[in-house]
């Protein structure tokens, strides 16, 4: 009884899933809120995107990840546009994530991959910058893909380090 099977649109969750989804979805609204002044802006260095390599080691982190991204972005400044743009593109960049990467077998290899296609894909919060402050694209692109980056690669070292001690698979 306690964990039965829940069906959210055509997919299938546990409840113990689904609990594991809500603590990771919490996390990354509690970390990129805590740190709301590195989370947003031009310059970026938000600390909860480790979170995104989680969905490397479960495809249910695609979506627990994509709901934390689009909570959290309810404190941004850009208000209901970083909710919708942010949360669209974490999502689809996880699901690009995890298919470019089932072929290696390496979890450094796919950390590195993943890493570099979020800092990327950064070019959406750079339009997003460059519509609603008329700031220059390529710069903004710049800055946010840099702190991306160096996000990404000091959470995949947390993530890496973690999976090593516990089966993030389950």
């Amino acid at each position: 009884m306690d964990n039965q099977i829940k069906k959210i649109g055509s997919i299938h969750f546990t409840t113990d899933e689904i609990a594991k989804m809500a603590v990771v979805a919490a996390l990354y609204v509690v970390v990129t809120v805590f740190l709301a002044p590195f989370s947003f802006g031009q310059v970026q260095l938000r600390v909860a995107e480790m979170f995104n390599f989680l969905a490397l080691y479960n495809k249910r982190y695609v979506w627990s990840v994509t709901i934390g991204c689009a909570l959290a972005n309810i404190a941004s400044p850009n208000g209901i546009i970083d909710v919708i743009v942010g949360s669209v593109c974490t999502f689809f960049v996880l699901v690009i994530c995890r298919k470019v990467c089932k072929n290696f077998a390496d979890m450094r290899i796919k950390i590195a991959v993943t890493a570099v296609l979020f800092a990327f894909s950064m070019f959406t919060v750079a339009g997003q910058l460059t519509i609603l402050y008329q700031m220059p694209f390529w710069m903004n692109w710049g800055y946010i893909a840099i702190g991306e980056l160096l996000s990404m690669t000091i959470g995949g070292i947390v993530i890496y380090t973690i999976g090593q001690k516990i089966n993030l698979t389950k």
